[in-house]
Formats: C-alpha cells, structure tokens, sequence
C-alpha cells in the first residue's frame, strides 16, 4: 500500500464530487486536518473510518488500498495483493509489540534487582530501605502486568490436538505454566491441556 498514491486518490475522488476538504470531514465525523493529513500520504484511515470514507467517496475499500479505481479482471488481484500487504503489517506490528514485551519486562526486572541493591549496599535509615524496595516492586508488579495484557492479546495459542489458535484469558496467561512463548493451558475448542506455543498468525 503506497500512503502518496492512496492520498492523490482520496483527493482526486473528493473533488470528483465537489466536496472541500471540510465537506468530507463533515461527512465522516473527523477534522479538516485529519482529510489533508490523508490527501498529503501521510497517513491512513483507522478501520472503523475506511467504510463511511469509501461511502462518501463512491469507491470500494479494495479501491481505497490500492490507490486507484479498479475493473472487474484488476479487483481480484489486488484484493489479494492488498490482503497480503495488511497481514504483513499485521505481522510486523506483532513482532514489535512481542519485542515491546521483553524490553518491559527487562527493564521492570532492572528496576527491582537495582532497588535491592541500592536497599542491601548502602547505608540508609531503615523506612528509605523499605520505600526503596516497595517503589522498585511497584514498578516490577506494573510492568508484569503490561507484560502479561501484551502476552495474551499479541499473537495466538496453538492447540496441539486440534490445532485450534485463540486468545486466552489474563487469568489463563497469568496462572499457566511456561517455558518462553509456550504455555501449558486449556484449548476453548477441544477443552484439552496442552504445552501451546504462540504463533502470530
């Protein structure tokens, strides 16, 4: 998906019907700037927006992705070529949020190990130690937290015995035995326990 291309075609359809830059953020409930963001590629609508802008411009979502209006022997194609492009997006945008994880998690460990530390090593009255060490749990604590919302929702489980990908539940990631990125817990399909690796597709 080229943003230029698809901002000359959002603006050449705007003004195919007379509409301002105004007009079509009237039409779809967004602002003025947000259209000209758009027009100038530098940026993409959110997918609850893509429909009600494609209503307003008279075209297709397909359209929209690739840029440009499309006859009967082109739209296959480029559905299926845009299809790919967006879960390779997604894909990526997985990947990053896994890394997301593990730096949080890194990060939230330093912070602990650094507070024990500081609290065993140098000498300091006795509530400083302790206000030490509860501020460096309070930053683990929230960080795992954020770890785990990142672990359960980023990606999918794979059953073992019926092959079936899901999401678990918080509680599922946060009471499940593990090894990295498997975990040993219950598929919602078969209801069978097994060790699920995740996958992000």
């Amino acid at each position: 998906m080229d943003l230029k291309r698809t901002g000359e075609f959002i603006k050449e359809r705007r003004k195919a019907k007379n509409l301002t830059q105004a007009d079509l953020a009237e039409k779809i409930y967004v602002s003025e700037k947000t259209i000209s963001k758009w027009e100038c590629g530098n940026g993409f609508p959110d997918t609850s927006l893509i429909l009600p802008l494609c209503q307003a411009l008279d075209i297709n979502a397909n359209e929209l992705l690739s840029g440009k209006k499309l006859d009967e022997a082109e739209y296959k194609h480029e559905a299926e070529h845009n299809l790919l492009t967006l879960q390779r997006k997604q894909e990526d945008s997985i990947k990053f949020i896994l890394t997301l994880e593990i730096v949080i998690g890194f990060f939230a460990s330093i912070i602990l190990f650094t507070a024990v530390m500081i609290s065993s090593f140098i000498d300091l009255p006795t509530w400083i130690r302790i206000l030490i060490i509860v501020i460096g749990f309070i930053i683990f604590i929230i960080g795992i937290h954020f770890c785990l919302l990142i672990e359960k929702d980023a990606g999918f489980y794979e059953c073992k015995h019926c092959g079936c990908k899901h999401i678990p539940t918080y509680k599922q990631v946060l009471w499940s035995m593990h090894s990295g990125r498997t975990r040993f817990i219950k598929c919602p399909k078969c209801n069978k326990k097994s060790w699920q690796k995740k996958v992000i597709k």
